[in-house]
């Protein structure tokens, strides 16, 4: 569906089972990260990839994840190959908890001996007539985080603790005493949800004045370029009134003129360059954080949020730059030569 083209990569546009996501929030894949090493920056933004081997660390679990269940979403509307995973007969039926397939009596045992797992299993034609929201938001699980104790895989995770910043079992939190102070997982999921929403609509208030600062570099681009267009025609007028010994003086201007202009545009293009990186990094940010809130697992939300915190706290230090400045092209030296010939 159209709404769901986000979990694509940026660059090609494609899926990928191995999205990475930049500090500057945008997502690529290996292939493009791999045709843009030379330049070592998001191809995007041009933000500086701070990794020298041009791959992020950070993988885009949200989008990755999202890619495998509407895989499963869009198997079960093409009715292709809807096979019971325990016995091999038509299923009828679909678990997220347990993400299989199951025909009418494994569905029956399934729910017999999994009552008291709260194992929703769904039928098939009800997930197909449903959309793709309606599927994903039936499988965002709650308890899918894993113990930090490598030993305590099969414990249910519930607790999170403050000092160590990582989630808990109940072995955990009762045994070692250096575990303190806990808190309710759910309760420090939703934390760290509303600290993104507060950092992303922050960013909305401060991402308009960077497209202040954009549209303001756009009109002195266009200026520059008229004052330099009016410039040229007033030096070849007024050189063409001089004799043959001054041609040598109307090269000279006409290559000031040349000189500055490349100057001026270099230095505009090169903040415009800079402003729409940070505009693109801020959008992205934005995009991100609602995305998460629509569609992150808690385990998605724990692994991706201090990833995605600093990167905002990054763009939330960046100011506008000011407009005040001595403008670039400046036509000052080449307008008194001009008099005095």
């Amino acid at each position: 569906e159209d709404d769901f083209q986000f979990i694509r990569c940026e660059g090609c546009r494609q899926e990928s089972p191995n999205l990475k996501l930049l500090t500057c929030l945008h997502t690529l894949c290996l292939g493009c990260l791999g045709k843009n090493k030379p330049t070592g920056q998001c191809p995007l933004c041009w933000t500086t990839i701070p990794q020298a081997t041009g791959i992020p660390d950070m993988d885009n679990v949200l989008f990755t994840n999202l890619q495998a269940r509407l895989k499963v979403y869009k198997k079960i509307v093409d009715g292709v190959d809807l096979l019971c995973d325990n016995c091999k007969k038509a299923s009828e039926f679909w678990c997220s908890e347990c993400e299989e397939f199951l025909c009418t009596k494994c569905f029956k045992a399934h729910q017999h001996y999994l009552k008291r797992e709260s194992h929703k299993a769904k039928r098939v034609m009800d997930i197909r007539t449903g959309s793709a929201k309606d599927f994903l938001e039936g499988t965002r699980r709650i308890g899918n985080l894993s113990c930090s104790n490598l030993t305590h895989k099969s414990q249910t995770v519930s607790i999170y603790c403050k000092k160590c910043e990582k989630a808990l079992c109940c072995i955990c939190a009762l045994l070692d005493t250096q575990h303190a102070p806990f808190c309710d997982i759910r309760s420090e999921t939703q934390r760290r949800q509303e600290e993104l929403g507060t950092m992303s609509q922050e960013l909305k208030q401060k991402r308009s004045g960077f497209e202040a600062t954009y549209t303001a570099l756009q009109d002195e681009a266009a200026q520059l370029e008229e004052a330099q267009r009016e410039m040229r025609e007033l030096i070849q007028q007024r050189v063409e009134q001089l004799v043959r010994q001054l041609r040598q003086e109307e090269e000279e201007l006409l290559g000031l003129v040349e000189a500055r202009q490349e100057q001026g545009r270099r230095e505009l293009a090169r903040e415009l360059r800079h402003v729409e990186g940070v505009l693109r990094r801020m959008e992205a940010g934005e995009r991100l954080v609602e995305k998460m809130s629509l569609y992150a697992t808690e385990q998605e939300v724990m692994d991706m949020q201090p990833f995605i915190k600093g990167s905002l706290e990054e763009l939330q230090q960046l100011q506008p730059v000011a407009l005040d400045q001595a403008h670039p092209g400046d036509l000052g030296e080449c307008r008194a030569r001009l008099q005095a010939l």
